[in-house]
């Protein structure tokens, strides 16, 4: 695993300012971990069938076992925000970001076994309206990730570039947009993979591109946890943020995919 800081986080700062990421392997023990999955169980049995439709997406909408993406998991338990706003993630994004927080979203993604989409290649921030673009997102394994079952990969140094890249629709379910224009020599030469052991954390500005490979394995699912926080100084365009989630969420609504 190509790493930018393995068990040291003194020079994040450096090396997110360098790379647009960081990577901390492991950031919780086994036995945190092991905690952490069962509040994840919990929330998944008890929390989800009381949330609204819109926050929570299925590879198959009949099938609730193909559960892809839970949406503002923190603002429905204490638990979980207790994590968002109390936890290691926003230690992190503060450092890295140099300036105080706000918490936005917490993710739970997953690809099942076997039917788990690709994640197109895409930068955060083109979701997220802000100016200046200054945010990041946490990604927690929640097990062991690897090319099989769909790590993440980063294009080193892609925050640097002025604006967005072209995105267009996808039509994946919770990636909407998705570059256009991916695969040129340079992102090819700078693409940095991620694979991991459950506990392993990673972080990226909102302009870094990225990308997530489908599960391929009949047998794994690919578990994690995400965390938003936009640095207090950015700015969020309300009206353009919400109009670009009404007609998503209505064109998801007319596909019967929410």
């Amino acid at each position: 695993m190509q790493s930018s800081n393995t068990n040291d986080q003194r020079n994040l700062l450096t090396d997110f300012n360098r790379d647009g990421y960081i990577a901390i392997n492991p950031l919780l023990a086994s036995e945190e971990m092991a905690a952490l999955n069962l509040e994840i169980e919990r929330f998944i049995r008890d929390v989800v069938p009381e949330m609204p439709l819109a926050k929570v997406y299925y590879e198959n909408k009949s099938d609730k076992s193909s559960l892809k993406q839970i949406q503002q998991m923190f603002e429905f338990d204490p638990y979980f925000e207790d994590l968002m706003l109390n936890g290691p993630a926003r230690k992190i994004a503060e450092k890295v970001l140099q300036d105080e927080v706000v918490p936005i979203n917490m993710q739970y993604f997953n690809k099942p076994a076997g039917i788990g989409k690709a994640t197109p290649p895409h930068q955060d921030g083109f979701y997220f309206h802000l100016t200046p673009c200054e945010a990041v997102t946490g990604w927690l394994a929640l097990e062991d990730v690897d090319e099989e079952n769909g790590c993440i990969h980063y294009i080193r140094g892609s925050h640097k570039s002025d604006g967005f890249r072209n995105h267009g629709q996808t039509g994946v379910l919770g990636f909407s947009q998705g570059m256009t224009d991916f695969g040129t020599p340079s992102d090819v030469a700078e693409t940095v993979a991620f694979p991991g052991s459950a506990g392993t954390f990673l972080m990226h500005h909102a302009k870094t591109i990225h990308w997530a490979g489908a599960n391929q394995s009949q047998t794994r699912s690919r578990r994690a946890l995400g965390f938003i926080y936009y640095a207090k100084s950015a700015k969020l365009d309300e009206v353009s943020k919400e109009a670009y989630q009404s007609k998503l969420d209505s064109r998801l609504a007319h596909a019967a995919k929410i």
